[in-house]
């Protein structure tokens, strides 16, 4: 099928051929008949299968140029997707005179876009938080949309945006379409769906589709202190242009832009304490090329869509196998080939497996590039360079520098090397000579079995007392039980249950005294509204989720009262949380939080 078979309005075909498209992906081939005709849609697809284009071109469509009220709602999980929606819409509606997209989210002025909101709009796209805080201010009117679309809709339920989105879809007219895109089909979200679904057509990726055949998949066992040092000789062996590097945690994003900058790599990170004019400035960069390296957390990297992503390298494995899928799916698109590099610690062989199976595909085991290898590489690119100088000409420029430092007693020799050493930048490091790899691979192809060196087993204690432990804390492995009982499985930070959930110590608990400290690694902020301001713990999560960009199963205990709350946070997000929460709004009364005293 191609899209002129869809019965779209020429100015719309127009769009989509200039944007390069010929064939609808399958996603937009399932879904889009079913819109035009004005039916609901569950559509259960991942990132980067066109989702956006099944969804937005529908709704244009649909726009009545000559009504300014907003007429489509898309909710989305984030700020950086929602920035992405509206750009790909609004490449969509470049032919379509008169159609007006918006977006509002956390972290941007809330007066410019009452002031944009005014001027009218015909599609708004929008974090729940923000789009409720615009619903109570009356800033936004939701009275005469004819589509609601619900983007990542599983992930904006992991974030504690349920209640929020229940409200919106309460204050839209009865009579609308509703449409929702979830990467997976849980119970809450099928819950959703019946209450706010008519009748709604099912249509799926099915799950061949979840890993590109135009991905080569390789995995390296690297020792944890030598993951930035494989990451760099990879670069420089495959000769790697734009590339996107996943790790699970703020903190490491950091360092690992820090160390690469140190090396000489031109790379940039991406996270949620980032404010937005910082998050826009370091996309910029990358998508120019300034930075061709972009460090990112998995939730920072939601809306991150750059074509021309020669690889992603999973520095971290991600703690869910679903991300793995949304990580690679960033390169080999639009039919070009990519490359997804996973580094695994000996800690994390376990979590690889998970992912293998899950997936369906064998990721094979890649060669680690030696430090001679490298500096071939480096030698033949810069030889090529000087082949590509001479042949330009103008040499005779610099004959005098070469005639100066002969004068200064250097061989051409000397002068020759000296430039080629600049010019690589490459010196010994304590990596240069050692085995990167936590196999000792000869003892491997000899077959002496056994293992493989003389530490400890992964966990357990050496003759001094230590433990070999790779971790920075005590927790279980993933998908391991702990000896209070509990699971660690599908949580991305800490072992804590999700949001509302129990564990074996026994029930959360939201309301009731609790101590100044609270649990071990969590502080407790105070934050300024209560229940006399309508306030209960959803508004709370949902909030500190959407604005701070932290999941909101790893807020801890809530405590309301009657005109002040008290909330516990990671340690590690404490800053963050404090930074985007302060002069925000819950409930449309805006907000002072601060770590309580």
């Amino acid at each position: 099928m191609t899209f002129s078979e869809l019965n779209l309005s020429e100015e719309i075909l127009q769009a989509v051929t200039e944007m390069g498209f010929e064939i609808p992906s399958p996603i937009q081939e399932q879904a889009i008949p079913h819109l035009l005709q004005g039916l609901d849609v569950i559509g259960q697809a991942q990132t980067g299968t066109g989702k956006t284009a099944a969804f937005g071109i529908p709704a244009l469509e649909f726009i009545d140029v000559t009504n300014r009220a907003v007429q489509t709602l898309v909710l989305c999980p984030t700020r950086e997707l929602a920035v992405q929606v509206t750009e790909e819409i609004k490449r969509l509606a470049k032919y379509k005179r008169g159609v007006t997209v918006d977006t509002v989210y956390g972290g941007d002025s809330i007066e410019r876009q009452i002031r944009s909101l005014k001027k009218g709009c015909h599609i708004v796209v929008g974090t729940p938080g923000r789009v409720m805080d615009h619903m109570e201010r009356r800033t936004l009117k939701l009275d005469q949309v004819k589509m609601i679309i619900l983007d990542e809709a599983d992930e904006m339920l992991d974030m504690g945006f349920r209640e929020d989105i229940e409200n919106i879809l309460l204050d839209v007219p009865k009579e609308r379409q509703t449409v929702l895109f979830s990467a997976t089909m849980s119970k809450p979200i099928m819950a959703m769906t019946q209450k706010f679904q008519r009748n709604p057509v099912l249509v799926k990726v099915v799950k061949k589709e979840l890993t590109n055949v135009n991905i080569e998949q390789l995995c390296f066992e690297v020792k944890q202190s030598a993951k930035v040092e494989v990451m760099c000789r990879l670069i420089d062996a495959y000769d790697l242009k734009l590339l996107l590097v996943f790790c699970n945690t703020k903190r490491k994003v950091d360092e690992v832009v820090e160390s690469m900058k140190m090396r000489g790599y031109a790379a940039e990170g991406i996270h949620g304490d980032l404010r937005q004019t910082q998050r826009t400035q370091v996309m910029a960069m990358f998508r120019s090329g300034k930075a061709p390296i972009l460090v990112a957390t998995d939730v920072a990297a939601r809306g991150i869509d750059v074509t021309g992503v020669d690889a992603v390298i999973n520095l971290d494995l991600p703690l869910d196998e679903e991300y793995y899928v949304h990580r690679i799916g960033r390169t080999g698109r639009a039919g070009l080939m990519g490359k997804a590099f996973t580094l695994v610690g000996k800690d994390e062989k376990y979590r690889l497996r998970q992912i293998q199976e899950f997936t369906k595909v064998r990721i094979e085991k890649g060669v680690i590039p030696s430090f001679e290898d490298i500096v071939g590489v480096r030698k033949a690119r810069f030889i090529s360079k000087i082949t590509e100088s001479i042949q330009g000409g103008d040499l005779e420029l610099y004959d005098d520098m070469l005639t100066s430092l002969q004068h200064e007693g250097f061989s051409t020799d000397q002068v020759v090397s000296a430039l080629v050493k600049m010019s690589l930048g490459l010196q010994r490091s304590d990596f240069a000579e050692s085995d990167l790899a936590w196999e000792d691979r000869r003892d491997f192809k000899n077959d002496r079995g056994g293992r493989r060196d003389d530490r400890p087993a992964y966990g357990q204690r050496d003759d001094r007392g230590g433990s070999s432990y790779g971790r920075r804390d005590d927790r279980p492995a993933y998908g391991q039980r702990d000896d209070r009982g509990g699971s660690s499985f599908g949580r991305r930070d800490d072992s804590r249950p999700a949001y509302g959930q129990r564990d074996d110590r026994g029930p959360r608990r939201e309301t009731g005294p609790r101590g100044a400290t609270g649990e071990a690694g969590m502080v407790r902020l105070f934050v300024s509204v209560g229940r006399r301001d309508r306030v209960r713990p959803n508004d709370i999560v949902g909030a500190i989720a959407g604005e701070a960009n932290i999941p909101g199963k790893v807020i801890g205990s809530i405590d309301i009262h009657d005109e002040y709350s008290f909330v516990e946070v990671p340690e590690r997000d404490v800053k963050s949380v404090i930074t985007a929460m302060n002069g925000n709004t819950i409930k449309g009364v805006e907000i002072n939080i601060e770590v309580a005293k």
